[in-house]
C-alpha cells in the first residue's frame, strides 16, 4: 500500500493559532502556557508570543497570582482583519464556548 503525501489543502485551518490560544485561554483563565501548548500543538515559546501579541493588542491581561498567572479577556476588542473589525472578539469566544463560559462584556 503506497501512502499519498499529504497536499496543500490537507494543511490549513480555519483557526489560527492565536484564535486557539485565545480560546483556551478563555476557557480556562488560570492555565499555565505549556498546557496551552501541548494542547494547541505549538511550542511554549510560541505561545508565550501569541500571549504577548493578544496582551499588547489589548484583548488580554495578564495578573500575577502568586506563582502564577490569571487572564482576563476583553471581550469588547474588535477582531483585526478590516472585513471582522466590526465585530468584537467576544462574539467569536461565543460562537465556541458555551453561553455560560463566555467572558461578560
Amino acid at each position: 500500500m503506497t501512502t499519498v503525501p499529504p497536499t496543500r489543502g490537507d494543511q490549513w485551518t480555519f483557526l489560527t493559532n492565536h484564535a486557539r490560544v485565545l480560546l483556551h485561554i478563555a476557557r480556562d483563565p488560570d492555565v499555565r502556557l505549556r498546557d496551552v501548548a501541548a494542547s494547541v500543538g505549538i511550542t511554549e515559546r510560541a505561545v508565550q508570543l501569541i500571549v504577548g501579541d493578544l496582551e499588547a493588542a489589548g484583548y488580554l491581561t495578564r495578573t500575577r497570582v502568586g506563582r502564577r498567572n490569571r487572564y482576563t479577556i476583553d471581550p469588547t476588542v474588535a477582531l483585526r482583519h478590516p472585513a471582522e473589525a466590526d465585530h468584537p472578539v467576544g462574539d467569536l469566544l461565543g460562537a465556541f464556548l458555551h453561553r455560560e463560559d463566555t467572558p461578560a462584556p
